[in-house]
């Protein structure tokens, strides 16, 4: 494909990484593959995407409240060890295994259900006597959709972090960014709301995928004829995203959310089980 297509092809989808959380690599690497591109050459190339998709979008969500920043350079510390292991696996084991372990770790993001609520704290004592509470994981944002001010307090955040270590791990092996999994730990172990999870986690991919690179560059496997455009594209794309992400209903969300993983899983397993 010639640059300007790969331009344009790159703008829908950095828009729905950044309202999925997912990062706009989880996307583009099955449509590289699907277009031909070697599967280690599409993953180390959709990498530079997710730097690119989480700046973009992260900008946005940082000034409307929305991304917490502690939380975020908290779990970052288990998303970058976890990064640099996963890539450096990826350049030692064969192709074919890397689309069924693309379609897996999909797979995991249905374990979404709907978190409750978050009790509101006392200004002071955010998270009472919890280690949570000692690191001040807590913030809150106005919400457009519903009209109302939402207050929440991160729960177990050494579990949190081991499973982002593993999201890291993850991210690095396939160049995803491994959004929907680090919205889920987000979610069902930190207790954050939606919209907190999923904006967070787009800040948190763009210092992952940036350990992950690393590793990528010195292996050779990167193409800067990809690389280019879809920076470019997903940038733009993840920018409308993050401007009209806090407009949506969180159910809006969902539903795009599953229809987006649920095509990426079948894709990757089509072209796994011909491969193999």
């Amino acid at each position: 494909m010639d640059m300007l297509s790969l331009l344009l092809i790159s703008v829908p989808v950095g828009f729905i990484g950044s309202l999925t959380g997912l990062g706009g690599a989880s996307i583009l690497i099955p449509l590289l593959v699907w277009l031909g591109i070697p599967v280690k050459e599409a993953i180390a190339s959709a990498m530079v995407s997710v730097v690119a998709t989480s700046s973009g979008s992260a900008s946005a969500y940082v000034r409307e409240r929305l991304a917490n920043v502690r939380i975020a350079m908290y779990l970052e510390m288990f998303t970058s060890i976890g990064a640099v292991i996963g890539a450096t696996v990826t350049t030692l084991i064969a192709p074919a295994y890397l689309y069924f372990f693309f379609a897996a770790f999909l797979m995991t993001s249905y374990f979404r259900p709907r978190p409750k609520r978050r009790i509101d704290y006392p200004a002071g004592t955010p998270g009472g006597r919890s280690l949570a509470g000692w690191l001040q994981l807590e913030g809150g944002y106005f919400d457009q959709a519903a009209q109302e001010s939402v207050h929440y307090c991160a729960d177990r955040p050494i579990l949190g972090g081991l499973g982002m270590m593993v999201a890291g791990l993850a991210a690095g092996m396939l160049g995803i960014g491994a959004g929907a999994f680090k919205v889920t730990v987000q979610e069902n172990v930190l207790k954050l709301p939606p919209k907190v999870a999923s904006t967070t986690s787009n800040f948190i991919i763009g210092m992952t995928a940036l350990a992950g690179t690393s590793v990528y560059l010195f292996s050779g496997l990167m193409n800067i004829t990809l690389m280019a455009p879809m920076a470019v594209g997903t940038t733009i794309g993840a920018i409308a995203g993050g401007r009209t992400l806090n407009r949506l209903k969180s159910g809006v969300l969902h539903i795009l959310f599953f229809v987006v993983v649920t095509a990426l899983i079948a894709q990757m397993l089509y072209k796994g089980v011909r491969s193999w």
